[in-house]
């Protein structure tokens, strides 16, 4: 990929400069700058400043990638945005205006909003449902402006271009050639429309298709479409025309926006200009036989021409574009994700350690270690210094919560940093027979860190000590056969009945309302076709069911683990009765917080973490939860962990079963009149509700074919892995989950950072620099979603950040920081509510340093600070 970037850049620089009337738009800054900082020569970087000057190379969306819509949570979005946009903006002074979000694969009602508050004027889009696309088409609907926030509607408003049928890429037949596009069965519509982005045939595509790092010695790429000649030129020209004509019937104005290029376009970008330049003025002299004229232009150009139309357009309510397919996963990709993640991870806790202790203190005694180990275990210096976990908390407000540590010894005690005791308890892992996990129940406050000190038992007061029954192993084939034998596992807000007759759970009682709600669990598998030759595949583009899922397990057996602070139920799923080794197991854990502590949220929620794997080939693995309530198939999700999206079930002619999966990035839930069951996930998943009452979340999969395409790229997901996900449970009235799950959910994607050590090092002072910081605030809730929560909150400033220090000064600034809102003037487009074009007006922050954040809002602020 480097050596691609660099081509692109190196050539359409050199090819930008050789003619005037050349343009061309640069989107992902994560390439871009593999080329800027380390191929791109002085001279180069001036010609780009010159370019960009003359608005012949335009950058749109600006962020790092085109960020997936279907699975990524808002806050990386936001990060990843910021991040190329403060390049763009420190390096030429220039901040994107325009969107080009043609490959993610469906598109969120986030992201709309997203890209208005960081000062887009338009924004463009490509992969929806194909149906869906070709009604709009028809209809000539392609084009509106989305009101992607139901709280924010027409303040964040922007309008939106779909692209049609042909998607971002050029054409890729010509009717005098003799390559011919891969087509594939109408069941498979989506597979024909990405066919379009990779099979790169013939057409327009005069440099070929890209073989880096190992480019052909001759020069001749695969798939170059036949040079322009005088031979061949007129029919080039109607073939562009006729492609223009047929598009034009489907959008409202004149102005047709035709992309040229495709995936890893443009590395030869002198032979795609020679042949583009020929092509276009060939039809520009004959505008009146061929009824149009053409010219080079961005994406600017094209929405500016729109623009100037002065059209009322319609506009689109805050309903998503999902789902789409299943996404995009490459074992390459994957592992270089992992690399990069670890490498983060790593230096992000070594960062926090500098922080928090003088390391040249703590490496004298063996810095950090993985675990808390005992005095005996032979690790240097274990025995001469105190042996510490460290807990930050990364968000705003306090929590009180558990966090685990793997310990060498049963009897322990746990102290923090004045010598206090603190609640804890100690238990067999279910990771290892040799160790023992150790439950400390921390309370912290926002952005701080506690110490606190472990110790093998020394007389003074220890750690609880789960104890451990183990039930029967039970045939659930017979379930109806026996009768029930109930056991309760109970807190202060809930009380979960397990079946000792087949060790699953039976239901759930909301204490405080004494609703109780039926509620079963069990592991399924999709089975799906890997032979293209009998029929439809599932791969890591899509997910295409034979049928329903069917039973995995014959057998459950079942461990329950009893202490003061919390009870955790071990269920292990079998393939029968006498199998040796269990498929899946669920653990699932309740927690019991003594007085003197905020326990709200854990004693709230039910939390669960699954083994799945590894599977057997072409399974796709569901857990589906099973409950009594009168949900009518209705299923919520969530859109990137910012708002909740209606999903009802829908009936299709084909792919029933796929087209009613939906992303869950952080929440789902189900719900009747009375009573709602909420999911939490700190990852994204799959969900569904394939029948009343039911959800149920993908946890894994594992897929093999023969397809050409997968085999070629290793695209197969042959993942023989075992996934350990975890996922928070909620039950309550609609009042009391609106209350808890915004909270939990940002409690579950940012738990507690822990590190632990061996250290006798001093504290010592961060010396960043707090000169000026960027600073966000993100109201959680919608309007009208709670009677307290949903209300506008006033927020000071100055009293917020006085740990920091003395705020002088606050600039209300866009969302990615780069433009001063007071001088932010965004288009506004012609709706039938709003006719009136013009611009949007910015709002101002009151001379106090005091704020107002209503319902959604994400308001951004360059926070000044008085010098030290």
């Amino acid at each position: 990929m480097h050596a691609y970037a660099a081509n692109v850049y190196t050539t359409v620089t050199e090819e930008l400069m050789k003619g005037k009337q050349r343009k061309f738009i640069a989107v992902e800054q994560e390439f871009f700058r593999l080329w800027w900082d380390g191929v791109a020569t002085d001279a180069q970087k001036q010609q780009v400043h010159q370019l960009l000057q003359e608005g012949r190379l335009e950058f749109v969306i600006g962020g790092q990638v085109m960020h997936d819509e279907a699975v990524t949570l808002i806050d990386d979005q936001i990060l990843q945005l910021t991040e190329g946009h403060g390049f763009l903006y420190e390096t030429f002074g220039f901040r994107p205006q325009f969107s080009w979000h043609v490959d993610p694969f469906g598109a969120s009602a986030t992201t709309p909003t997203l890209f208005a508050l960081a000062g887009f004027n338009a924004h463009l889009i490509s992969r929806i449902d194909y149906d869906l696309k070709a009604d709009m088409q028809k209809n000539k609907k392609l084009q509106f402006v989305w009101q992607g926030s139901p709280s924010l509607s027409e303040r964040q408003e922007i309008f939106t271009h779909v692209m049609d049928q042909y998607s971002y890429c050029t054409p890729s037949q010509l009717p005098f050639s003799n390559s011919v596009l891969l087509l594939s069965s109408d069941l498979w519509k989506v597979r024909e429309e990405m066919s379009r982005s990779v099979d790169l045939e013939s057409a327009f595509y005069w440099n070929g298709f890209a073989t880096f790092p190992d480019p052909p010695k001759d020069g001749v790429y695969p798939n170059m479409s036949l040079p322009v000649t005088d031979a061949n030129l007129h029919q080039y020209a109607q073939t562009m025309v006729a492609n223009i004509k047929e598009r034009a019937a489907w959008f409202r104005t004149s102005d047709v926006l035709w992309p040229w290029g495709c995936d890893k376009q443009f590395f030869n970008a002198s032979v795609q200009y020679s042949n583009m330049d020929l092509l276009l003025d060939y039809i520009n002299e004959h505008s009146d036989e061929f009824g149009v004229t053409v010219q080079y232009a961005t994406v600017g150009d094209y929405f500016q021409a729109v623009y100037s139309r002065n059209l009322t357009w319609e506009i689109r309510n805050s309903q998503d574009f999902l789902p789409y397919s299943t996404g995009t996963e490459s074992p390459k990709v994957r592992d270089m994700y992992m690399t990069n993640l670890m490498y983060g991870v790593f230096n992000v806790k070594k960062l926090m350690a500098s922080i928090i202790f003088d390391m040249n203190d703590a490496k004298k005694n063996r810095e950090v270690y993985s675990s808390v180990y005992p005095k005996d275990s032979g690790i240097s210096g274990a025995a001469e210094v105190d042996q510490y976990v460290v807990v930050y908390n990364p968000l705003a407000w306090n929590i009180t919560t558990f966090v685990t540590v793997s310990v060498g010894n049963l009897a322990m005690s746990v102290y923090d940093e004045l010598g206090h005791p603190v609640p804890a308890q100690v238990q067999t892992s279910v990771e290892s027979p040799s160790t023992y996990d150790l439950y400390i129940l921390v309370a912290i406050s926002g952005l701080s860190y506690r110490k606190y000190s472990v110790k093998p038992l020394d007389g003074k007061q220890s750690a609880f000590i789960g104890r451990s029954i183990k039930y029967k192993r039970r045939d659930i084939t017979r379930a109806g056969q026996q009768s029930q034998q109930l056991f309760p596992v109970v807190n202060n807000c809930y009380q979960v009945l397990f079946d000792q007759s087949t060790n699953l759970m039976h239901s759930i009682t909301e204490r405080e309302t004494n609703q109780t709600v039926q509620l079963t669990q069990e592991f399924l598998e999709y089975h799906v076709n890997g032979d293209t030759t009998k029929g439809p595949i599932s791969d890591n583009y899509l997910f295409g069911p034979n049928a329903s899922a069917v039973p995995v397990s014959k057998a459950v057996g079942l461990e329950v683990v009893s202490g003061t602070l919390m009870t955790e139920i071990r269920q292990y799923f079998y393939s029968n009765i006498t199998s040796q080794d269990y498929l899946y197991a669920v653990y699932t854990r309740i927690y019991e917080v003594p007085e003197g502590y905020d326990g709200k949220l854990l004693c709230h929620r039910i939390e669960q973490e699954y083994s799945v794997g590894p599977l057997e080939l072409n399974r796709e693995a569901v857990l589906r939860t099973s409950t009594n309530l009168n949900t009518k198939q209705l299923l919520y999700t969530d859109n990137n962990g910012y708002q909740m999206q209606k999903r009802p079930f829908k009936a299709y002619v084909n792919n029933t079963v796929a087209r009613n999966y939906y992303p869950m990035v952080q929440t789902a839930y189900i719900e009747d009149d009375t009573t709602r069951l909420m999911l939490l996930a700190e990852r994204a998943h799959g969900v569904s509700s394939q029948g009343n009452g039911q959800v149920e979340v993908m946890l894994h999969r594992r897929l093999w074919n023969n397809l050409e395409w997968n085999v070629n790229n290793n695209l197969t997901l042959n993942d023989s892995s075992v996934v350990r996900p975890v996922i928070w449970l909620i039950l309550g009235t609609k009042a009391v989950t609106n209350v808890l799950y915004q909270t939990s959910g940002l409690a579950l994607e940012h738990r507690p950072v822990v590190m632990f050590g061996a250290l006798s090092g001093k504290q010592k002072e961060g010396d960043a620099d707090f000169s000026r910081v960027l600073l966000r605030i993100r109201h959680l809730y919608e309007v009208g979603e709670d009677p307290v929560l949903s209300e506008p909150v006033m927020v000071d400033l100055k009293s917020l950040l006085k740990g920091l220090g003395s705020v002088t000064a606050v600039e209300e600034r866009s969302l990615t920081g780069t433009w001063d809102v007071n001088t932010l003037k965004r288009w506004k487009w012609n709706t039938a509510q709003y006719p009136s074009k013009g611009f949007f007006n910015s709002t101002k922050t009151s001379e106090n340093f005091t704020v107002t954040v209503y319902p959604k809002e994400i308001r951004t602020f360059f926070v000044y600070f008085q010098s030290q």
